[in-house]
């Protein structure tokens, strides 16, 4: 997926239907622009009003066109309202961007609190299992939905002390690439990302003495992400590493 092309100027995404939770900053404000850039209309999800303005502000500024929905995707209900919406004005949903996710804290599994470990279970991993249940009736009405999950090298690599957040993150690829195997026969891509070290907030606070300026940002990554979400792209249950700018097939253990 090298030589990512220039979609400045271009709209490959023109009347598509997107929606992107955490779109309030990090990767999920960088993909929120790209994709709007690219011409979709981007249903941005995130808990902070005054960000989504802010976002919206800049996706006006290059005539783009988003609509903002303060929500906190631990709310279930409001999930199900959502898609309910979307039914009532759009009557589809070309593109989801599954990217709000906490970091929780770094220590070891015996030290955990069981409220911390829910809280980490409830946003990574049930969260996007509710967005698939409440969307995919929408994603199946489009004629080439795509569902993008942002997930972690942490899901692999079962650092030490990362126990909640790596767990979260598994079972979010257990989940996707099942999602996958469900729609293989439909126009549904279902994908995940790894996206690798960026300068983000989470980051930032995981690894609070790197340079972050040694580090590639969402904007390096967002474009990456458009052309998952484009109907072009025919992949499904793979993971794009960013770090590496390959396409993965999970791989069974041998």
């Amino acid at each position: 997926m090298s030589d990512t092309p220039d979609l400045r100027g271009a709209k490959p995404l023109a009347d598509r239907i997107a929606v992107v939770t955490g779109a309030s900053r990090g990767i999920g404000r960088a993909a929120a622009l790209a994709l709007a850039e690219a011409g979709a209309h981007v249903i941005a999800v995130a808990r902070t009003q005054g960000a989504l303005e802010e976002l919206d502000d800049a996706i006006r500024q290059f005539g783009g066109a988003a609509t903002l929905v303060p929500l906190d995707v631990t709310d279930y209900d409001a999930i199900d309202r959502l898609g309910a919406a979307i039914h009532e004005r759009w009557g589809k949903l070309d593109i989801l961007v599954g990217n709000a996710g906490v970091l929780g804290r770094l220590m070891p599994l015996g030290h955990v609190d069981p409220k911390l470990w829910a809280s980490v279970m409830d946003v990574n991993l049930t969260a996007n299992w509710r967005l698939i249940r409440s969307l995919d009736p929408l994603l199946q009405r489009s004629d080439a939905g795509r569902a993008i999950f942002v997930s972690s090298g942490a899901a692999s690599s079962c650092r030490a002390y990362w126990g909640p957040y790596a767990v979260s993150k598994a079972a979010l690829e257990a989940l996707v690439r099942t999602y996958a195997a469900e729609t293989a026969t439909t126009p549904i891509r279902a994908m995940l990302v790894n996206p690798g070290p960026l300068r983000t907030e989470m980051r930032r606070a995981a690894m609070p003495g790197e340079d972050p300026e040694t580090l590639r940002t969402p904007e390096e990554l967002a474009p990456h992400i458009v052309r998952l979400a484009s109907p072009a792209w025919n992949g499904s249950g793979l993971i794009y590493d960013f770090p590496t700018d390959r396409v993965l097939t999970p791989r069974k253990p041998v």
